[in-house]
């Protein structure tokens, strides 16, 4: 009777601990600042963003209660590998070398790349143009690879955020920016307003998806959930609200 009774309370103790383990909260990274995606809202101090309140939205389609861990963009991969994080949204694009070490899931946005310059440039008009500039953008961003394989650029700065890349423009540290449309297109609408224009068309068209390790069972539940989101107009409203067009 003791055997049962102490296979019975092993078993219980299992059953205790696994759905502790299933109840845990998710770790949730996202980039710090890549705005309209994720920033810091300077009035509540949360951050918020397209990606922010799209994984809220998933998460509690799936049921999942989640900690948002903003970080820098370049240790997002690592720490999905690591098993330290759970998901990373942080528009992401699905890279096939990304694709090897993470799994993504269906892609939730359509981009690409701008070349953005100051307001009274007249030299550059295009990727071409761009021989033997300076160019700044991000480190560890398509962007980057975009820059260094087809601009013919004097020097590529490489900056671990947005508003460094930008300043870095805006200070005649370099003479264009190159990066993902979306970015660019909010910074032109409000801190750039008058100061920044864009040349040329838009570059290697792209799509970013959700991240999670390798093998994870997230990757279905958060595919599912993004097409129910989709069907019931509720991926629109958010995609209006903070891009001001239908989703492309």
């Amino acid at each position: 009777m003791k055997r049962i009774l102490s296979l019975f309370l092993a078993a219980a103790l299992l059953v205790s601990f696994a759905g502790a383990a299933s109840a845990k909260k998710l770790i949730v990274a996202t980039d710090t600042n890549f705005p309209p995606f994720e920033f810091k809202d300077p009035a509540s101090g949360k951050h918020t963003g397209f990606d922010v309140e799209l994984w809220d939205a998933i998460a509690k389609k799936i049921g999942a209660e989640y900690d948002l861990q903003p970080m820098d963009f370049n240790g997002i991969i690592p720490g999905l590998q690591s098993g330290q994080i759970d998901v990373g949204i942080a528009g992401m694009t699905i890279k096939p070398e990304r694709a090897k070490v993470v799994d993504f899931s269906d892609p939730y946005y359509n981009a690409g790349l701008l070349i953005l310059v100051k307001s009274d440039n007249k030299d550059i008009m295009d990727v071409k143009s761009l021989a033997g500039k300076v160019v700044s953008t991000k480190l560890g961003t398509t962007s980057e690879d975009f820059v260094k394989k087809e601009a013919g650029a004097k020097d590529v700065k490489l900056f671990p955020n947005n508003d460094a890349m930008f300043m870095e423009l805006l200070s005649g540290g370099a003479d264009a920016v190159v990066f993902d449309s979306p970015v660019v297109s909010d910074f032109m609408r409000t801190a750039g307003k008058g100061q920044v224009k864009v040349v040329g068309p838009l570059y290697q068209g792209q799509s970013y998806g959700i991240a999670f390790p390798k093998g994870s069972g997230l990757k279905a539940k958060a595919d599912a959930a993004l097409k129910a989101l989709k069907d019931s107009g509720a991926y629109r409203t958010l995609y209006i609200k903070w891009f001001g067009t239908e989703p492309k």
